[in-house]
């Protein structure tokens, strides 16, 4: 048994297929098939079966991938104690982010580490998938920055370490003249009868306002599906539609013709997490982005508060 089969079948847990772990791993799947086939005559047990096409993780086969996490975990902590000890945090460290929070992001990131004394590369990709998606994505980058709905189900465990951000409101957006665009605060039943522009299925906007829906007791009326924010903040401005807007992380979107309002009632809040798998996080030059990312988001929320406060 050696660490690298321990990681490819951890890999086959969280991925869920051959072809997934190789492209992950970039090897082809028939090593990954003779590396898993090299492991299993280890042990009498199966650690997996086929599932239709699929090849998934028997619960022996979980059982050891959980363990190899801890190994390797524990070899990425001795591989890099020598960093801690003379500080270094150079390197390169893969970021990939959704569009919004890269839109907000990633220029304020990349001066906040110009601006240390000894700091690692960043080498930045956005990746805009739907919740269920982003652990998936800690296979291929360093750091992964994802988005869940406060009361939706945390962020899995096994094999992944998640560091909160920012818990961020979405607002409602109108249109300068809009008749709502005095209000300080609105409720669903406020707005439950507006036609809407949201997000695609499976993203914040569109929790939020099915939430609403939900409150309000009636369907709303969805006439535009956007997941870009400065496209969202260009509909709403041009009436006829309301949106709904992140505080801190759209902020790039130009407000002048658009009017942000908090909505009571309902669950608004997204999470803002940085997803890694636990022995990236040992390497002194990630959690130094991890930090400069949490000093960013700050900035942000200051900035974002202090308009919504001078706004009312």
């Amino acid at each position: 048994m050696e660490l690298h089969q321990l990681q490819i079948l951890r890999e086959l847990g969280a991925l869920g297929s051959v072809t997934a772990v190789a492209e992950a791993l970039r090897v082809t799947p028939s090593a990954v098939s003779q590396q898993l086939a090299a492991l299993q005559r280890a042990f009498p047990t199966p650690l997996t079966r086929r599932e239709g096409r699929s090849l998934v993780l028997t619960a022996a086969g979980e059982v050891l991938a959980a363990a190899g996490t801890e190994a390797i975990d524990a070899m990425a902590a001795a591989r890099h104690a020598l960093d801690d000890f003379e500080k270094a945090a150079t390197g390169v460290v893969s970021l990939s982010g959704f569009h919004s929070v890269g839109q907000a992001l990633f220029g304020p990131l990349l001066r906040e580490l110009a601006a240390l004394d000894s700091a690692p590369t960043v080498q930045l990709t956005d990746e805009d998938v739907a919740q269920s998606e982003f652990p998936a994505l800690t296979s291929r980058y360093d750091l992964v920055l994802a988005h869940r709905m406060e009361h939706s189900d945390p962020w899995p465990t096994a094999g992944v370490r998640s560091v909160t951000l920012v818990r961020e409101p979405l607002d409602v957006a109108v249109a300068a003249d809009h008749p709502l665009a005095t209000r300080s605060s609105l409720k669903p039943a406020d707005v439950a009868a507006e036609r809407w522009v949201t997000s695609r299925t499976g993203y914040s906007p569109d929790d939020v306002l099915r939430a609403v829906s939900a409150v309000a007791g009636r369907p709303v009326d969805v006439l535009h599906r956007i997941n870009d924010y400065g496209a969202v903040s260009a509909v709403v401005a041009a009436g006829g539609v309301l949106g709904m807007l992140p505080r801190f992380t759209s902020r790039s979107v130009d407000d002048r013709d658009i009017v942000r309002i908090p909505l009571r009632g309902v669950s608004t809040h997204r999470m803002i997490d940085v997803l890694a798998r636990p022995e990236n996080l040992r390497r002194r030059s990630v959690r130094v982005v991890v930090d400069a990312l949490r000093a960013v988001m700050v900035g942000l929320r200051t900035e974002a508060d202090d308009a919504l406060g001078t706004g009312r």
